[in-house]
């Protein structure tokens, strides 16, 4: 997929990920994972080839510069003569250089040279980890700017400042923005999923107190405190020395290091600590920056939520600097979201450095983008979305606001011992929310109170920071309380959000409700759609396990007054760019229109051929199929193939593997033609396309869903697909037959092999089809379900509707199917009722009660081929025509006791003899 910008493209780099290992999972493959190089392919691209240089630069740095440091760097160059602007691409926390060679292959094969490095602390460089510290990481950065600018090959605007653009993410995005702020020399800077306030990020309080009053974020803290605490290289697990000497603390910096214990043994940061975190944050210098900056943040990040993009926007453009926002569909906890934002972001960055560090095109607008899922990709890989934007950033407060009644009056809510058991809102690891779908979040029962809204009368768009009030009485004068937004739509679970919460902690308080005053209360910023049914929640918690709570037992009362306010923004869809590929792609779509028309008249008037030619007296009759001969080339798949399936009946389709079962049920689908012969539904001939297909459903060759769905959403969604009304959905007995609970509203990812098999068939019975064909039902299915599948095949045929069947399972087929056809080597070797094809049995189990002596009588009986023992009483006799009553008499007569005479033919035995045990596959014919 390609996308222009001005001059020239850029790739969105989606390859920022190093091999996962027990390190990464945590959060340095988080903030690597939306680190964008943001380069790109050209609309009629030759990619430029490059040469690397590997070097280890000794940078002095420190407070007084008199540290030296080793930072292990990569310089990539292209081979093209000429000085070359260049791009400074720093990575994640917990990551390397390597984490971004991808992306610095792609911004050099465009014309950069690009110069990656591991910042110190991290890899093979030395020194300690001070969480960019000016001092430290940003006077390091600094450095190699000065050793790009006298290189011969850098082009510079003057002497000693190269023409140069930072780029990172999370960790490399802060280190951007602290850059620009300390050094006037870049030129542009293109900041993602990063911090503002490093204090205000790890203790956040949402009534506005500011850190020292705020609840720690320990799962968070956590995970990078113990990915940068390791020994080891976290690219190829080499051990590294621990500059420190302390295994607490390992490559951490002392003082940093410190500051993290002490946090996490109280809960609270003094202002020391507070200081410290704030002298690794934009927060203070953003009037500083004077490059042009584009700002990207994640919608879908627990650990640096909007807000922070927020504030370091307000702050940049404050001192007069242009700032371009861009929102998207993911973040340390969504990932990179779908495509179709990738390719949004893309073009955003394309713009921005192609302009600001290239010198090409006329400067970008100061806008703000941002953007929904608004459905599904055409190529079907997932979801695209929907993105719209302003003129001018309006925050997080939004262009409007819309109010939204709450019930429910005060409630006691009990703080757990130490915060445990406590609520789960979110899990801190990149994409694993989206791994467990929606219904992430619970909460513990005597813990939280509800405030729950009407049903919507219509949908209702959010877009950035909700407020409420709330009101809490607390024996102890204090609380610590989290706030959260729930959707809880009209069928399915609730959830929050992205997983984002508001902590809170109030000082001061009553002991009793009537006496406390409200405070208002902001919440994370969203951009969300509540459909109309749906009913908004606000939840107030006591303990969450993404953050510190008190350690003594409390009961609380808390109250939620009124009104929840919810803002949106009145953005307009965004126009494709005003660059040269709009034009060819108007030119394709209006190609593609007329292509369309014609191809829809010529279906239509197939159609209306199909139409006509009915077979009236088999307009009753679901299935007939006639002479079906299918070739591919030289190779027969199906050779002849006639049966009927008729109302009431459950056909079980068998065959070895090869025999052109499945074949014979594309045709039958109408997803390819037959060479010969016909198949009619309801006296209608089948070809693709035809409108009588309506009338089946089916599941062939196994399921395919969107992952990124819930179940409820695809099965909605294939329904919508068919145009037909809702109502006729019957979506209740599909819910029932899938039998999946609750886990409906789970992303489809997370299902196992079973569960989608279950959701398939649910969506095969869509509608109520008149006709229903599955390949292999109960495959992935355990024993209960399978038994469960028999009983639902068969009620369904009950109705006057009929069931085709394929399986390989023939104890399955016998007690499920009222009739089977046998195919063997692309024909119908037999047909009918299940019992005429079992026929009577050659073979009987007998139990005696003297096994020895049963077994000699039997044996000296004339006509009897052979006797076995199948184990306790039992005997496997083939009597070869022998009558089995004078079987029975015979062992009478020697006085022995006979408890059971069954037949031992089953359909298998049917099967083998009809194929000879002949299970050559198609591929094999002669």
């Amino acid at each position: 997929m390609r996308q222009a910008a001005t001059s020239v493209a850029y790739v969105w780099p989606m390859r920022l990920l190093p091999r996962l290992n027990r390190r990464r999972v945590i959060a340095g493959s988080v903030v690597t994972l939306l680190l964008v190089g943001l380069v790109g392919w050209a609309v009629i691209p030759s990619p430029a080839t490059f040469r690397t240089e590997e070097q280890r630069i000794t940078v002095r740095t420190g407070p007084d510069d008199a540290t030296e440091v080793t930072l292990d760097t990569t310089l990539y160059l292209p081979k093209k003569s000429g000085r070359k602007p260049a791009i400074l691409l720093a990575h994640g926390f917990g990551g390397t250089k390597q984490s971004v060679k991808s992306d610095a292959e792609d911004f050099a094969d465009l014309g950069y040279a690009v110069l990656t490095w591991t910042a110190q602390g991290f890899g093979r460089s030395t020194g300690e980890i001070h969480v960019n510290s000016p001092d430290w990481e940003v006077k390091d950065a600094a450095r190699l700017l000065d050793w790009l600018a006298a290189r011969p090959d850098i082009q510079t605007d003057a002497a000693g400042d190269p023409r140069v653009a930072a780029v990172g993410g999370s960790y490399g995005g802060a280190l951007a923005l602290l850059l620009a702020a300390q050094d006037q020399r870049v030129d542009a800077i293109v900041p993602m999923i990063t911090w503002n306030d490093l204090s205000r990020v790890f203790l956040p309080e949402s009534t506005g107190q500011g850190p020292a009053a705020g609840v720690f974020k320990k799962q968070w803290a956590g995970l990078f405190f113990g990915s940068g605490s390791a020994t080891t290289d976290l690219l190829n697990a080499a051990p590294q020395r621990t500059p420190t000497g302390d295994a607490q603390c390992g490559r951490f910096a002392r003082d940093i290091c410190n500051a993290y214990l002490d946090i996490a043994t109280t809960g609270k940061a003094d202002e020391d600590a507070i200081a410290l975190l704030r002298r690794s944050s934009p927060a203070p210098v953003l009037d500083r920056i004077k490059a042009p900056t584009l700002l990207i943040q994640g919608q879908v990040d627990t650990l640096f939520p909007l807000s922070e993009g927020d504030a370091n926007a307000r702050g940049i453009a404050a001192a007069g600097t242009p700032v371009r926002v861009a929102w998207f569909t993911g973040g340390h906890d969504g990932g990179t979201g779908p495509q179709s934002e990738v390719d949004r972001l893309r073009f955003l960055t394309a713009q921005w450095l192609d302009h600001y560090v290239k010198g090409n095109g006329k400067a970008p607008e100061n806008s703000f983008t941002y953007s929904r899922v608004s459905g599904l990709n055409a190529q079907g890989r997932g979801l695209v979305t929907a993105a719209s934007s302003l003129d001018t950033y309006p925050g997080v407060a939004g262009t409007s606001t819309a109010g939204v009644a709450l019930t429910g009056g005060p409630q006691d809510i009990a703080n757990p011992p130490n915060g445990n058991p406590a609520a789960i809102s979110s899990l801190p690891i990149a994409n694993i929310a989206s791994l467990l779908g929606a219904g992430v979040s619970a909460e513990i029962d005597g813990q939280h109170a509800d405030y729950t809204s009407e049903p919507l009368p219509a949908k209702l768009d959010v877009a950035g920071a909700p407020t409420v009030r709330i009101r809490a009485a607390s024996p102890t004068g204090e609380a610590v309380l989290f706030v959260k937004l729930y959707d809880v739509p009209a069928k399915g679970a609730p959830s929050i959000p992205d997983g984002l919460i508001a902590p809170v902690r109030l000082t001061g308080l009553p002991t009793s409700i009537a006496d406390a005053r409200p405070v208002t209360v902001t919440l994370p910023a969203v951009v969300h759609r509540f459909e109309a049914g749906s009913r908004v929640r606000i939840t107030i918690a006591s303990a969450d396990t993404a953050y510190s709570s008190p350690v003594d037992p409390v009961v609380y009362q808390v109250a939620a007054d009124g009104t929840l306010t919810l803002p949106n923004v009145a953005g307009t869809p965004i126009a494709n760019p005003d660059v040269i590929w709009r034009y060819v792609l108007a030119a394709l779509v209006a190609l593609i229109a007329i292509g369309l028309t014609v191809t829809i008249l010529i279906a239509r008037a197939r159609g209306r051929r199909i139409e006509r030619r009915v077979d009236a007296d088999l307009a009753d009759t679901p299935l007939v199929v006639r002479g079906l001969r299918k070739t591919y080339g030289d190779f027969v798949a199906v050779a002849k193939v006639d049966f009927t399936v008729q109302r009431g009946q459950v056909v079980g389709l068998l065959g070895p593997n090869g025999a052109g079962k499945t074949t014979s049920l594309r045709v039958l689908m109408g997803l390819t033609r037959p060479t010969q012969g016909e198949i009619l539904v309801f006296g209608h001939q089948l070809l693709p396309g035809a409108p009588v297909l309506s009338r089946v459903g089916a599941l062939v060759e196994g399921p395919g869903f969107l992952p990124h769905l819930t179940g409820l959403q695809n099965l909605r969604l294939y329904w919508a697909a068919t145009g037909r009304p809702t109502e006729d959905a019957h979506f209740d007995e599909a819910f029932e037959i899938a039998g999946l609970g609750t886990a409906v509203n789970r992303r489809v990812k997370t299902y196992s092999h079973g569960m989608r098999q279950r959701l398939a068939i649910a969506q095969a019975m869509l509608g109520l089809p008149e006709l229903l064909v599955l390949d292999e039902p109960t495959d992935g299915l355990d024993p209960p379900q399978i038994a469960e599948m028999r009983k639902v095949l068969r009620r369904y045929a009950t109705g006057g509707r009929a069931v085709l069947v394929s399986s390989h399972l023939l104890a399955e087929v016998e007690q499920t199917c009222t009739d089977v056809v046998v195919m063997h080597r692309g024909e119908v070797v037999a047909a009918g009722k299940v019992d005429d094809i079992v026929g009577d049995s050659p073979t009987v189990q007998l139990d005696v009660s003297d096994v020895d002596a049963a077994e000699k009588v039997l044996e000296e009986l004339e006509g009897v081929r052979s006797v076995a023992w199948s184990g306790g009483s039992g005997l496997v006799v083939d009597i070869d025509g022998v009558p089995r009553s004078e079987v029975v008499a015979a062992l009478v007569r020697a006085g022995i006791g006979i408890d059971r005479v069954t037949p031992r033919r089953r359909l298998e035995d049917a099967f083998l003899s009809l194929v000879g045990g002949d299970t050559k596959a198609s591929g094999e014919r002669s």
